[in-house]
């Protein structure tokens, strides 16, 4: 049945993205956001479209089970959407963290497919966002897909999702960043609150 040969495909390319993804930059991603709890500072999450909706579940964990003050701007849909209005679209994060005080001891976390490219004009509210970062100093983490455009250039760590099948990178991606944020926050270093399934008997 064709269904069953997707379902099992899918699956099995899942197995193999498992297995190539590289363990030392999650690593550095927690020696990153391990400094930044020390220091008091800030998280910023970035996405757009599936990115946006992990970053606002991210932001959740961060703070209730990693004890990070953390922020996504994509979940006030009212400046969200007022900033696209009157300042464009393009300038949407940058525009939002340079209100937001956004400074050196903060650091921003991308969740994209492409990581961004402003020469094919995709995602450059990503791009325009990580220049203001490295302008001021502010570490750059992400978890990407492709070969992590933008964000995996300029990123301090940066996992990229291994591409097995050109036709589902997309949603393996985004799958494998929710994997790996959890991975994050409840992993010994970063995990500070108890988790609510795990306390209870």
């Amino acid at each position: 049945m064709k269904d069953d040969n997707y379902i099992s495909g899918f699956l099995e390319d899942a197995c193999s993205i498992i297995y190539s993804i590289d363990c030392n930059e999650i690593k550095k991603m927690i020696q990153i956001l391990q400094k930044l709890r020390e220091n008091n500072g800030r998280l910023f999450i970035l996405g757009v479209g599936g990115g946006a909706g992990h970053a606002s579940h991210a932001v959740n964990d961060f703070r209730k089970i990693a004890g990070i003050e953390s922020y996504a701007p994509t979940d006030n849909v009212s400046e969200l959407t007022a900033r696209v209005n009157d300042d464009g679209w393009e300038t949407i994060f940058e525009n939002w963290l340079k209100e937001s005080h956004f400074n050196k001891n903060d650091c921003i976390f991308v969740f994209s497919v492409g990581g961004g490219n402003e020469e094919k004009n995709i995602s450059v509210n990503l791009v325009k966002a990580l220049k203001l970062a490295k302008e001021i100093g502010s570490p750059v983490i992400g978890i990407v897909g492709r070969d992590g455009g933008y964000t995996a250039k300029v990123a301090d760590a940066c996992v990229i999702i291994p591409t097995v099948n050109e036709k589902t990178v997309t949603p393996q991606t985004e799958a494998f960043q929710a994997v790996i944020w959890h991975l994050i926050v409840s992993s010994p270093e970063m995990q500070k609150y108890e988790m609510k399934w795990e306390s209870t008997k």
